[in-house]
């Protein structure tokens, strides 16, 4: 299938996040690790948004067992990026997510793109649960 052929995904989330000096290695962009923790950003904040106590409680909880990540130029400091997310596939105790991280005043800016599988599981058993309904209703 290629990309005129394929279904458009729904988007789920933008998040604007400002780059820090911090966030720099020695080359003078930001590591390619930070593209990471922006996508880890975006999805908490998301979560947060979305599913009470996610990150609190017993209940069951999101890991990432996948990631796929497509750098396409680098980051520079001072700047500020938008992470876009996107409900890709919903399985019975999964959901892939596509992510963007585009440039906060030109969205046609592209830094990385690529996708995550989150997968919810028992903490104390360390098998998958069901999706919470939430996070269904978000994804559908």
């Amino acid at each position: 299938m290629n990309d005129a052929t394929k279904p458009a995904l729904r988007k789920i989330a933008e998040v604007t996040i400002a780059l820090r000096w911090g966030d720099q290695d020695a080359f003078g962009h930001v590591n390619n690790a930070m593209y990471l923790r922006y996508l880890e950003e975006a999805r908490v904040r998301w979560l947060a948004d979305l599913v009470d106590d996610w990150d609190r409680g017993n209940g069951s909880k999101p890991i990432m067992a996948a990631v796929q990540a497509n750098y396409r130029r680098p980051l520079t400091w001072p700047g500020e990026i938008v992470v876009q997310l996107f409900c890709e596939r919903l399985g019975n105790s999964s959901v892939t997510i596509a992510h963007r991280i585009v440039d906060a005043r030109d969205a046609s800016v592209l830094y990385m793109d690529g996708n995550v599988v989150m997968v919810w599981i028992d903490p104390a058993t360390g098998k998958s649960t069901a999706l919470p309904e939430a996070m269904r209703v978000a994804c559908a």
